[in-house]
């Protein structure tokens, strides 16, 4: 399959534009018109899990409806419109002996994407290598190998309508760990892995891997609300970033409220939260100030403040200052989405200017880090990385760069 791959890869990187956006046409209408085999297909893995006992989180990460389904037919034709990076130009300039030196974009190569869970990851995965005209071997979990399975014949049925190379994006047609042990030592067919799922997966890969690996382990992602705050805003953003999808790595997990209106403004978000079924995990301070109001809250463990919850529970803290927020976020965060809520444009900058993360947000929920959400039509990673790419990963980090320098004769001395 590697091979086939890095065949595939060298056609796909000189590929027109045109075929790989009729590729990407076709597969939107496929799954359009495959509304009933996919959820079909889905709904045995779901089955599956309910027997195997996974939360009502893991669940929805899992299930795909016609509304997602819709939104996922709408994320490849976006991907389809926006412009193809392969070819740009990032630099050019001209030495005294007359060279002439481009910087261009180019596709990595061959991509491996191992992940779990959600099935919009084949998609999303498969149609952004293919737009940067990169291959790509996919590697699902068993949780969901009957969806993945059904959209990966999708693909190939687009690919071939287009008259691409079939090997460009292929399933692995295993969930057997040895198949994945065996991945990820194929450095000379496969240029880049990128894991993305729980903090188990993706420690694993980034230690067995030979191949290079963008990676974020975990999403201990804060909303810090400021002294200056509005109440309104916090509360609906505080409630969006903890409630809308808990199980995803871009949710809240830790709260931070400044002491100046923790007294006042603690409540009234600790309500919201509660209404929700949120479970409160306080430090003591937040404690005695939500059992004053007679708001159910538990007291956290000292591993709560580092905790990804993927679940309706949320680590609670006040703190005294600007700085000590900042300096919480970067000492128990993991550097993947963070927020600021406060009518305070200069708090606001430095928090931003602070906060050692791949994004950080000004009154705006941790949950639009998203690909989708950026304008990237979809994203095939968050990186938490520092080397190459950072946050959510569109069409330009998918490529990398050569330079391609035209002389008339010169030679070194």
């Amino acid at each position: 399959m590697a091979r086939r791959a890095r065949a595939a890869s060298l056609v796909l990187a000189n590929c027109a534009t045109a075929a790989k956006n009729d590729a990407l046409h076709r597969l939107a209408d496929a799954i359009d018109a495959a509304h009933g085999p996919l959820l079909e297909a889905n709904r045995l893995d779901l089955d599956a899990a309910a027997a195997n006992g996974l939360g009502a989180a893991q669940v929805d990460r899992l299930a795909l409806n016609p509304a997602r389904l819709t939104k996922l037919a709408v994320s490849v034709r976006e991907v389809a419109l926006l412009p193809d990076p392969v070819g740009d130009t990032l630099e050019e300039w001209s030495r005294p002996n007359g060279l002439k030196i481009r910087k261009v974009r180019v596709p990595i190569g061959v991509i491996g994407i191992i992940y779990e869970a959600r099935p919009n990851v084949t998609i999303d995965c498969a149609i952004l290598c293919l737009k940067s005209g990169n291959a790509c071997i996919l590697r699902g979990g068993r949780e969901i190998f009957n969806t993945n399975t059904a959209l990966a014949a999708l693909i190939t049925a687009a690919l071939a309508g287009a008259g691409l190379p079939a090997d460009s994006v292929q399933l692995i047609p295993t969930t057997d760990r040895a198949a994945l042990n065996t991945l990820l030592k194929l450095d000379a067919y496969i240029h880049c892995i990128i894991p993305r799922g729980g903090e188990n997966l993706i420690r694993f890969v980034a230690e067995n891997s030979t191949i290079p690996v963008i990676k974020h382990y975990t999403g201990v992602c804060f909303v810090y609300v400021d002294r200056a705050a509005d109440p309104e805003i916090a509360v609906n953003v505080l409630v969006n970033a903890k409630v809308q999808r808990p199980g995803v790595c871009n949710a809240a997990e830790q709260l931070l409220v400044h002491i100046d209106v923790a007294e006042t403004l603690l409540p009234s978000l600790a309500r919201a939260l509660e209404a929700k079924g949120v479970q409160l995990r306080c430090d003591a301070r937040s404690a005695v100030i939500l059992e004053r109001s007679g708001i159910p809250r538990m007291i956290a463990q000292p591993s709560d403040f580092t905790a990804e919850f993927l679940d309706l529970i949320l680590a609670v803290r006040v703190v005294d200052s600007l700085e000590e927020a900042i300096a919480v976020v970067n000492r128990d965060g993991s550097g993947h989405s963070d927020a600021i809520i406060t009518a305070d444009p200069v708090a606001a900058r430095r928090f931003q200017a602070g906060v050692d993360s791949a994004v950080v947000f000004w009154n705006a929920s941790t949950r639009f880090n998203d690909g989708f959400e950026f304008g990237f039509g979809a994203e095939i990673g968050i990186s938490t990385d520092r080397l190459h790419a950072r946050g959510p990963m569109g069409l330009p980090e998918l490529c990398i760069h050569k330079f391609l320098v035209d002389g008339d004769g010169q030679v070194r001395g």
